[in-house]
């Protein structure tokens, strides 16, 4: 019930000199209390003005933090509501870009299996060529394989003494000619190193000119034992080379007595002729 007019009529009283809290303990001990009790009051009163609008705000400002906070439940219910629905709509996207990443590489597979199965298919239509040729081609080859046995073995044979010249003799000149005359085909630009072996075999075999290979054909081609006339240690080099795997042993022979063995040979083939 205290006001300003109440404050303002006790405000003399307290401007008095003898209005003490010591004062008035000597005239009684009542009258000091009620004293300091005034005066309190008054400073009560001074305090809760200014409490009160703080207190009134307060109890407004709560109101409007409640309100916020329930506006602010009530968003945060809505935001898990919709945060719930875009993390399925999240899981279904990430499962549909999972299928397109799927069927993109599965394209691109069926892709390059396509481009593989046109390549083949395009090779096959140009090998169909080839090998209708080459059927053709075997079908000649098969009425010619009599004539160039004959000329493989007669070779293998009876062409190892002789250099190459003479062998050159003997197979375009004599026995070819002896073909014809019998009327038994053979092929005309017979190949004897592509007929009697492989090309990876010529290339291990690390033999450069034409007569060397075709010595190296009848060493190993042969049906029987070969006798090396080597004053050069060139055969003996090669075989010690090509055997080497399996161990070979060689034994040494004087450069002289193959000399003598050669002229003797290289006699008597001229004396044959």
């Amino acid at each position: 019930t205290i006001n300003d007019e109440t404050v303002e009529l006790v405000q003399p009283y307290f401007e008095m000199e003898d209005y003490t809290l010591e004062n008035g303990k000597k005239v009684c001990g009542n009258v000091a209390g009620l004293l300091s009790w005034t005066k309190a009051m008054v400073v009560f009163y001074g305090v809760n003005r200014e409490v009160l609008p703080l207190k009134a705000n307060l109890a407004k400002q709560e109101g409007r933090l409640k309100v916020a906070n329930a506006e602010k439940d009530k968003a945060q219910a809505e935001l898990d509501e919709k945060q719930a629905e875009l993390d399925k709509v999240q899981a279904k996207f990430d499962a549909a870009m999972k299928e397109k990443m799927d069927l993109e590489n599965d394209a691109e597979t069926c892709k390059r299996k396509m481009q593989a199965a046109s390549a083949l298919i395009d090779g096959l239509s140009g090998e169909k060529v080839r090998w209708t040729q080459q059927s053709k081609e075997f079908k000649s080859q098969i009425k010619r394989l009599v004539g160039d046995i004959l000329l493989c073995t007669g070779f293998l044979s009876y062409c190892g003494p002789f250099n190459q010249d003479f062998r050159n003799l003997l197979l375009k000149d004599l026995w070819e000619t002896e073909l014809r005359e019998h009327k038994i085909p053979f092929s005309d630009d017979l190949n004897l190193i592509s007929m009697l072996v492989d090309q990876p075999t010529v290339s291990s075999w690390c033999l450069e000119d034409h007569l060397s290979i075709q010595n190296g054909i009848i060493v190993t081609k042969a049906s029987r034992y070969p006798l090396l006339v080597d004053p050069q240690t060139q055969g003996k080099a090669w075989v010690i080379n090509k055997e080497q795997d399996n161990e070979l042993q060689v034994n040494t022979v004087l450069k002289e007595g193959c000399a003598l063995l050669y002229s003797f040979k290289h006699y008597c083939f001229r004396r044959r002729l």
